[in-house]
């Protein structure tokens, strides 16, 4: 059995990736899997670099390692993932959250001028998005509801581990005679499945072959089906000059945006990432031409 610096451990776990992911990847999940299982950050690696590292913990990397090399997200061998500041337990039964989606969250909170809103995140998976809002919108009354009671179990346990309180519910957005508790809201916020069957080549293997496809994927013949049921339940649930947020297709913004304003909202917006992509939109609802 090799005996194992802590210098030489991280330059094997670069040396055993460097055929399954990009260097500046590689750099990444070291030291991810160095912080967070051997609690050392990489100034303390490069400070202590010839210190020994017990065989056992040694192995417990290298076993690691050989996940990914089978494109296992490191974020469900972790079992956790960080959003916002914040840390959720991740299983293959929600999405891992994503950068994208961080600056969604920071768009409602940034644009809410409302005192205590309130909230419904529709789709919540892990309840990223719904957690991340209930710590940083001061006494903000959040619901959120999912099909999946498996998702909505891990949201549950996100919610309590990051200590926020938050009203769960299961519940299918396209059963057109649902009712959602809690309402009216304030803001409507959904990250839904949104990328078309048809653009499955084009998805990396660790997350075609290992997160959930109900919650990727849409049939390509009608890739806005979420968004529209969506829109149609917002007009209900929404107060007058209620806002909605979406994470949406990159390349279905044009198409998305024409959605909502065909659907009677006001003041739609798209938005780009920080790669420039159209990948989020808000619009408000307003009733009072009903």
């Amino acid at each position: 059995m090799e005996n194992h610096t802590i210098l030489s451990l991280y330059q094997e776990v670069a040396q055993q990736l460097k055929e399954t992911f990009p260097s500046q990847e590689i750099q990444s999940i070291q030291r991810l899997i160095f912080e967070k299982k051997l609690g050392l950050t990489l100034p303390k690696i490069f400070l202590s670099p010839n210190t020994s590292i017990k065989p056992e913990d040694a192995d417990k990397i290298l076993d690691i390692v050989s996940l990914l090399k089978l494109q296992k997200p490191i974020q469900y061998i972790l079992g956790e993932a960080d959003f916002f500041g914040l840390i959720f337990k991740v299983t293959p039964d929600v999405l891992i959250p994503r950068q994208e989606t961080e600056e969604l969250v920071d768009w409602i909170i940034k644009a809410n001028n409302t005192e205590s809103p309130s909230i419904l995140d529709i789709g919540t998976g892990s309840g990223c998005i719904a957690i991340s809002l209930a710590t940083n919108i001061k006494n903000a009354l959040i619901t959120a509801i999912d099909i999946s009671a498996k998702a909505l179990s891990v949201a549950k346990g996100n919610a309590i581990m990051n200590g926020v309180a938050i009203d769960f519910f299961e519940v299918d957005i396209l059963d057109s005679e649902i009712k959602t508790p809690n309402q009216p809201f304030d803001i409507i916020v959904s990250n839904p499945p949104y990328v078309r069957d048809s653009e499955k080549s084009l998805i990396h293997a660790n997350v075609l072959e290992h997160e959930p496809h109900s919650s990727l994927f849409v049939c390509s013949t009608d890739p806005l089906i979420f968004y529209r049921a969506i829109t149609l339940q917002a007009k209900k649930w929404l107060k007058n000059n209620g806002s909605i947020y979406c994470e949406i297709n990159e390349a279905l913004g044009g198409e998305t945006f024409q959605l909502f304003t065909q659907q009677g909202f006001c003041d739609v917006e798209l938005r780009k990432d920080m790669n420039g992509k159209d990948r989020m939109i808000k619009a408000t609802w307003n009733d009072k031409g009903k």
